[in-house]
């Protein structure tokens, strides 16, 4: 039976239907067993019936009063404490009523003349308490600590998410303000490219507004992002910008995280490309092979680079946010390798998708 099928008979059945059952299920177990040692069953069935007139207010009185106020949270001496006396307390009732109910009832030809403070017999009778008391206990406390994983899975999806929406929010203005420096600059040259430049921002701001806000997106739409801001990217560095993206892989039928690789590929343009006077490079190659998906991105760093330099190069905005998106997004189904040399940076991604 499926997990949710299972769930809204346990908890979408009505409680005092499931009580029923209880008490029905309880009642002619131990009437078919004590009626299969007596050859009585009719007779037994009373019996049990009428000791479930006392066992019923032990158990609703320790589920609904003694488990809330001191198992649940914690006191755990109190509760004991407690269900000792009500152990003690209903079996003595249980006595009581086999003396003036029961024995009349069902052996009026007995000439056993009951006491009622017979401590044997109500010790005796403590094994009609204790038993349904704590089957009751365990029950009510598999659906108190069922309802509470469930609370606890829910508060944590909550917060993940909220997180991964303050994540990707922060992925979003940030790559903005990199676009629009971008296109600020060749506004100023008068380039005839701005127009092209402003027709895909508005193809890329479409996408981050629009189309990346589910869960998962195809990965051929996160490619065509990336290509789209390396083409904005050419515009402003022109020749001395060297680029080689390498795709292979039946990646049309995929899907990942949105915002995952352009990330990458921003931060070499910002800490790499940028920082460079002469010709720089940078090598970009997705490979999917089955259900994995290797991304390398590999960009020359400036030679005047100091070691200031570096440690903003690892500690950015942009990796500190893709770190964490994968975290927990992906968690042990990524690799995120770094590689600082000096005069490259490598990064090596691997995830499971």
């Amino acid at each position: 039976m499926p997990k949710i099928e299972l769930e809204q008979l346990l908890f979408k059945t009505p409680r005092v239907l499931w009580h029923f059952i209880f008490w029905v299920v309880f009642i002619t177990f131990f009437s078919l067993v004590y009626g299969f040692f007596e050859d009585d069953y009719g007779r037994q069935f009373m019996i049990q019936l009428t000791d479930a007139v006392v066992q019923a207010p032990a158990v609703y009185f320790t589920i609904y009063f003694l488990m809330p106020r001191f198992l649940f949270k914690e006191k755990y001496l109190e509760f004991f404490v407690f269900i000792i006396l009500v152990i003690l307390g209903f079996s003595t009732l249980i006595w009581i009523d086999y003396m003036f109910i029961q024995q009349p009832l069902f052996w009026p030809e007995s000439d056993y003349q009951p006491t009622l403070f017979n401590i044997g017999k109500i010790l005796k009778n403590t094994t009609k308490i204790y038993p349904i008391l704590f089957l009751a206990i365990v029950i009510k406390w598999f659906k108190y600590w069922y309802k509470e994983q469930k609370a606890n899975q829910q508060l944590a999806s909550e917060k993940l998410q909220a997180e991964l929406r303050f994540l990707k929010a922060q992925v979003h203005p940030h790559f903005l303000f990199n676009t629009l420096n971008n296109l600020y600059a060749l506004t100023l040259k008068q380039s005839k490219d701005a127009p092209e430049v402003v027709l895909k921002l508005s193809d890329l701001l479409n996408y981050m507004l629009y189309e990346c806000n589910a869960d998962r997106v195809p990965l051929s739409k996160e490619i065509k992002l990336v290509k789209d801001y390396i083409s904005l990217e050419k515009i402003r560095y022109g020749k001395r910008l060297n680029i080689s993206f390498n795709v292979r892989g039946e990646v049309e039928s995929k899907t990942v995280a949105p915002m995952l690789i352009l990330p990458f590929v921003e931060n070499c343009f910002k800490h790499g490309v940028s920082e460079e006077l002469d010709e720089s490079w940078m090598n970009i190659d997705l490979e999917l092979k089955q259900e994995n998906l290797t991304l390398k991105v590999e960009n020359s760093k400036s030679k005047n680079g100091g070691s200031e330099d570096r440690f903003e190069y690892k500690e950015g905005i942009g990796l500190n946010n893709v770190k964490r998106r994968l975290e927990l997004l992906y968690g042990e189904n990524h690799e995120l390798d770094l590689h600082d040399e000096t005069d490259s940076f490598l990064v090596i991604l691997k995830i499971k998708i």
